[in-house]
């Protein structure tokens, strides 16, 4: 390790200011010289400001962090010495990992290091990425040689969207660096601003692995619930009064079936899955999990099918709303969001089907999927009674007055899915 770099000199930067960049931004601008570099000039304005449209750092917070400052220009990341790598890590239309963000940010990261620098990543990826995919091209831009003129480290991100319970700082960080003394440094960076501590990993592939099985092993396990649900839809029982009966046990796992997305459960299998068949290995457990959770929009449109004929109700034509859309409770985020295969399901029978969220950002959903959502839940007269309400996301503001607020805007004989089971089972008509 240079001996220049020390925590006392570092000069940070953060590249990538979403859900996981902005909040490391602000605790590590809470001690280091920190500049926080995104190039959407739009969300840095936004930032200087003071304003989050993500919601993770609260409203006054970023005006008062007293060394950090925010900027879209490349050219100032050259003061800096330290720079963290905080981009998604999505998958493209055929469920391959999308790694152009992150060797983009590479890119932009060997325009800036120097000799002694260090680069760290945070994003989530396959074992192995790091150091074959991104580093070579720090190399190529730079000119410079990995571990003899510039270090790198990995510290997997762990920030749950939406969860003010458990901030960036009450969450352990893994960490790991491509030399002991590297990965010491990694360590005691982080250790500085995470109250709950730090796990050193041995190496840049075990913490890479580390991450990505987290959400791997809970994907498999929702699978597992999901595919229950399915098999007790045919029996015609209720998924989750038998779920409350086996978490009787101690050791019974308590989780719910549903649709399964976002950033991280719904995309990191498929980066394992990549790795994997590219070393020669099929994944059969983690890839049928996939197929089930991928799958769980469309059961429950059949679901709903079956229950509307049920009730000579026409689907053809039918009116639904769809109550929820980003893809957890109490978020704006919509990225990766299973309720777009919601709509498109009930579409393919000939439903219409209107939107409503109080949380997330309606331009941000016309400019990604093309659709158009409401804010509130609208007032319904009786001719215009929906023939199915759809709680696909059970946002607090939506379910605070009970299911009585939606059952309001469904005629007599219409139905109420309560795809999140927010409700007693007396109070819907069907739950997954």
């Amino acid at each position: 390790m240079s001996p220049d770099l020390t925590l006392s000199n570092c000069r940070i930067a953060v590249i990538g200011l979403g859900y996981v960049g902005l909040p490391l931004a602000v605790e590590l601008g809470r001690k280091y010289p920190t500049l926080g570099f995104d190039t959407n000039a739009a969300r840095v304005e936004s930032l200087r400001s003071g304003h989050d449209a993500t919601g993770e750092v609260e409203v006054g917070v970023l005006t008062d962090v007293q060394h950090l400052r925010f900027s879209h220009e490349a050219t100032d990341l050259d003061d800096c010495n330290v720079f963290i790598i905080a981009v998604p890590t999505p998958i493209d239309a055929s469920q391959r990992p999308d790694l152009a963000p992150l060797i983009g940010a590479s890119r932009t990261v060997g325009k800036a290091i120097r000799t002694g620098d260090l680069v760290i990543y945070e994003s989530t990826v396959y074992p192995g990425a790091t150091e074959d995919d991104c580093i070579p091209v720090v190399e190529s831009v730079s000119g410079l040689t990995y571990n003899v003129d510039f270090y790198a480290g990995y510290s997997p991100e762990r920030i749950n969207p939406g969860d003010k319970a458990r901030p960036l700082t009450k969450i352990t960080k893994v960490t790991s660096g491509s030399t002991p003394q590297i990965a010491q440094f990694v360590d005691d960076l982080y250790a500085s601003i995470i109250e709950a501590g730090t796990f050193r990993a041995s190496s840049i592939r075990v913490a890479e692995a580390s991450k990505v099985i987290e959400n791997t092993q809970r994907d498999v396990n929702i699978a597992l619930i999901n595919e229950l649900s399915i098999v007790f839809s045919h029996i015609g029982i209720d998924t989750n009064e038998v779920l409350d009966a086996a978490a009787t046990k101690w050791n019974f796992v308590r989780l719910r079936p549903g649709l399964v997305g976002g950033h991280c459960i719904g995309v990191d299998p498929y980066y394992l899955i990549h790795k994997s068949m590219a070393v020669g290995h099929i994944p059969d457990i983690i890839r049928s999990a996939r197929e089930i959770n991928d799958g769980m929009a469309r059961n429950a449109v059949t679901r709903l099918v079956k229950k509307m004929i049920d009730r000579d109700l026409r689907v053809k034509g039918a009116r639904v709303l769809v109550a929820g859309f980003t893809f957890k409770e109490n978020c704006p985020d919509t990225r990766n969001t299973k309720v777009v295969d919601l709509v498109a399901s009930l579409k393919t029978y000939g439903m219409v089907v209107d939107i409503v969220d109080t949380w997330a950002n309606p331009e941000e959903v016309q400019e990604e999927y093309g659709l158009q959502i409401a804010t509130s839940l609208p007032e319904v007269t009786s001719d215009q009674a929906y023939d199915a309400v759809l709680l696909a996301v059970s946002h607090d503001d939506l379910v605070a007055s009970g299911p009585a607020s939606l059952r309001a805007m469904i005629k007599p004989s219409g139905i109420l899915f309560d795809l999140k089971a927010v409700f007693g089972i007396n109070e819907s008509d069907l739950r997954l």
